[in-house]
């Protein structure tokens, strides 16, 4: 006599894939917040490098390709100037902000030296922080915070 055969059979367990960030989109205060510190923590601090227990983002690891990988680091940190200057932003502002960037971009071109000052100057960061303080101010409901 013959085994019945399983209607519905096990499939094999294949590894969860990390579920895609929902991120909101519009102009919104809130969902610019939302947006700009998902960029900032890819590019700053995305990872730790073990032993020295330091973050390091994808801005410092593609700057170590040479002079295209500085470029588009200047590009993914110029997207957080453009949606600033959405925001409404002063543009004394946004020329710090631009000015960081460029000062990022610069030092990362400088051959070996530039991976190292990439690694120290963390543009992202500092402009997140001008971002939010803007936002605190001028939009207090969309106030998170920081852990």
């Amino acid at each position: 006599m013959q085994q019945p055969v399983a209607v519905n059979p096990v499939r094999p367990v294949r590894p969860m894939r990390m579920a895609a960030a929902k991120l909101p989109l519009g102009t919104h205060p809130e969902a610019v917040r939302q947006r700009l510190g998902a960029m900032e923590k890819l590019l700053e601090r995305a990872f730790i490098v073990p032993g020295i227990n330091r973050p390091v983002g994808l801005d410092a690891i593609i700057g170590l390709v040479p002079m295209a990988g500085d470029l588009v680091g200047a590009a993914m940190g110029a997207y957080i100037v453009w949606e600033a200057r959405n925001l409404g932003m002063p543009k004394w502002q946004l020329w710090r902000m631009a000015g960081n960037v460029a000062v990022d971009t610069a030092l990362g071109a400088i051959p070996v030296a530039g991976d190292v000052l990439d690694f120290l100057f963390r543009s992202n960061s500092r402009n997140m922080r001008i971002v939010k303080k803007h936002l605190d101010k001028h939009h207090p409901a969309t106030r998170t915070l920081d852990r």
